[in-house]
């Protein structure tokens, strides 16, 4: 029976091989999408770990800083350094923007880190690939090669420019853009500071407010016009834990007694996965499904086209004798073959378009097992219909 279902393969191999690659091309987008996802997921992560925190301390009752803004006085880290089983608290700001190079821009997660020895403060990058970190307080920045710049190469960050004076690998914020790394203050006046015009109509505005002229509040409109100039708020504090302490316990005490939010590895792991990327997660399901249709409904065309073309031969087989189940497994196991070579054209195909896709795309083993094995229940399935009608052929079509 193999010898029979190959050689009719043999006299269709055109049509059989071609709807095969065709087969396999749309296995390839659904094994990137999957990777897609799966690259999500581990973005999340790497931004996590790349962080070095135990826990992250942001305003109360919000998701922040990466799912929600977070706005914090950034003499809070000071209070949060004293308290039991808390080894390092850092400010960090987290601004995506586009930050300019030469005549271009480019989309990148901008982050304010806070000085202190690089290797131990949170929020740094905790490696390097080619240069230093950042030792100036002012015009200096590391930047993820995926960002494009090379040592010694000035960028614009609003109105600001900084030299790259290092460069790291995979440090990415949780939809894939590339981190570049300033010092905190700089970073704070990035993010919160105002431009000229605007502080220019914000004095107008308090000038003109009959309110700021009471003798009741002496020196409250200089007060005012002098804290619009400047800024004290950062979105987070990381927070890295003692050897010993659980980092729930000190997270409770920290919100029991600052009266912040703050969560741990653990429960920003899940707000990232399960509030970030989850509308991405269910676009992604719903084009899964989709192709998972489209590529059921091409193998039952092909597989009901091929079993058309040879009705006669199978009203031949049922007249001397084949049985039912003969006939059937010749269908299923066309079915499965272009199954299979659908499969790995997709998985070569996928496997050489990774590295080109616009997000980072990770192809796990494990997804290409169960991928494969859902190619095969999706050609089972698809065959049902040709068997059904091979199975009904007149064995009296062979002399007619």
């Amino acid at each position: 029976m193999i010898s029979l279902s190959g050689r009719d393969i043999l006299h269709a191999w055109g049509k059989f091989v071609f709807t095969g690659v065709g087969l396999g091309l749309l296995i390839g987008v659904t094994l990137t999408m999957a990777g897609v996802y799966r690259g999500m997921v581990d973005d999340g992560k790497a931004l996590l770990d790349n962080s070095r925190a135990d826990i992250w301390v942001v305003q109360k009752d919000t998701l922040g800083p990466y799912a929600e803004s977070s706005s914090l006085q950034d003499d809070l880290y000071r209070g949060i350094l004293a308290m039991p089983g808390v080894a390092q608290a850092a400010n960090v700001t987290y601004l995506t923007t586009q930050v300019r190079k030469g005549g271009s821009d480019v989309r990148a997660m901008v982050v304010g880190i806070a000085p202190g020895p690089a290797g131990v403060t949170p929020g740094w990058p905790p490696h390097l690939v080619d240069g230093r970190q950042v030792t100036r307080g002012h015009y200096e920045a590391v930047a993820d090669v995926a960002a494009g710049f090379r040592l010694g190469e000035r960028l614009t960050v609003r109105r600001n420019h900084y030299t790259v004076v290092g460069l790291t690998r995979r440090m990415v914020s949780s939809s894939g853009d590339p981190m570049v790394f300033i010092p905190l203050k700089d970073a704070q006046e990035a993010q919160f500071l105002k431009d000229n015009d605007a502080i220019w109509h914000s004095r107008r505005r308090t000038e003109a407010n009959p309110a700021f002229n009471r003798p009741a509040v002496p020196g409250l409109l200089d007060a005012v016009i002098a804290s619009q100039s400047t800024n004290a708020f950062v979105n987070a504090v990381l927070v890295t834990v003692q050897p010993g302490h659980a980092p729930q316990e000190v997270a409770e005490a920290i919100q029991r007694w600052k009266r912040m939010t703050a969560y741990t590895r653990p429960q920003m792991e899940e707000i990232l996965v399960s509030k970030l990327i989850a509308t991405s997660a269910r676009q992604i399901g719903m084009f899964l499904a989709i192709l998972a249709v489209v590529s059921a409904a091409i193998v039952a065309f092909i597989i009901y086209s091929l079993t058309m073309d040879k009705i006669r031969e199978i009203a031949v087989l049922k007249l001397i004798g084949t049985r039912n189940r003969t006939i059937a497994a010749m269908i299923l196991q066309q079915a499965l073959a272009l199954g299979v070579i659908g499969f790995v054209v997709g998985k070569i195909s996928a496997t050489f378009a990774a590295p080109f896709f616009p997000k980072y795309v990770l192809l796990m083993p494990m997804d290409s097992v169960a991928g494969f094995f859902a190619v095969l229940g999706i050609c089972v399935i698809a065959s049902v219909v040709a068997i059904r009608m091979a199975l009904r052929v007149d064995p009296a079509q062979a002399i007619g």
